[in-house]
């Protein structure tokens, strides 16, 4: 049989893979094998996962036989579009995981968090602050630490310390501006 009669005969070949003929199956694979192999091959680009990805595509065909209609094409189309698929699918999994790797590799250079520097730092900083604001005069204080350590607002500290709202106001902003200045923070 010539190879355009067989790959004519190819629809009843496929009717009888999809009924478990292994001997069909034989007959197929010959037809379309190399064929799959030189498209997954352009693709892919690497002759050992080309072969992996053209013996996945066998394995497909071998299991999905049934599902062939050569009214929406033929055997080859069917195929070839299947073989096509996962070379495509194979490429981007692999540029995936070149992705990741690269990720992690960037994050392995990347320095530790350092949680002891970290909580050294705070309790610096914390101890500058305490230290600052013993250099704020009792009212400035009061407010200063009303407004940002108990969360009062202009008008609950001006309530809370009997004293009209542009005095807490102005008490508050003169605190703030010492304690920048203790702190060495330029504005």
């Amino acid at each position: 049989m010539g190879s355009q009669e067989a790959v004519a005969g190819l629809p009843q070949v496929v009717s009888r893979v999809a009924s478990g003929d292994k001997e069909a199956f034989a007959t197929l694979y010959d037809a379309v094998a190399a064929p799959v192999f030189g498209l997954v091959l352009r693709v892919v680009r690497d002759a050992a996962q080309s072969e992996e990805v053209a013996q996945d595509v066998m394995v497909e065909v071998w299991r999905t036989a049934a599902r062939f209609s050569p009214e929406r094409g033929s055997v080859m189309t069917w195929v070839m579009t299947m073989a096509h698929r996962r070379a495509v699918d194979r490429v981007r999994a692999e540029r995936a995981a070149a992705e990741r790797e690269r990720r992690d590799a960037r994050r392995a250079l990347m320095p530790a968090y350092d949680e002891v520097g970290e909580e050294v730092a705070a309790r610096l900083e914390s101890e500058e602050v305490r230290r600052c604001l013993q250099s704020l005069t009792d009212v400035q204080r009061q407010a200063v630490t009303l407004a940002y350590y108990a969360g009062y607002t202009h008008r609950e500290l001006a309530a809370s310390l009997s004293a009209p709202l542009g005095t807490v106001k102005t008490r508050l902003r003169d605190g703030l501006l010492r304690l920048r200045d203790c702190m060495g923070v330029r504005a």
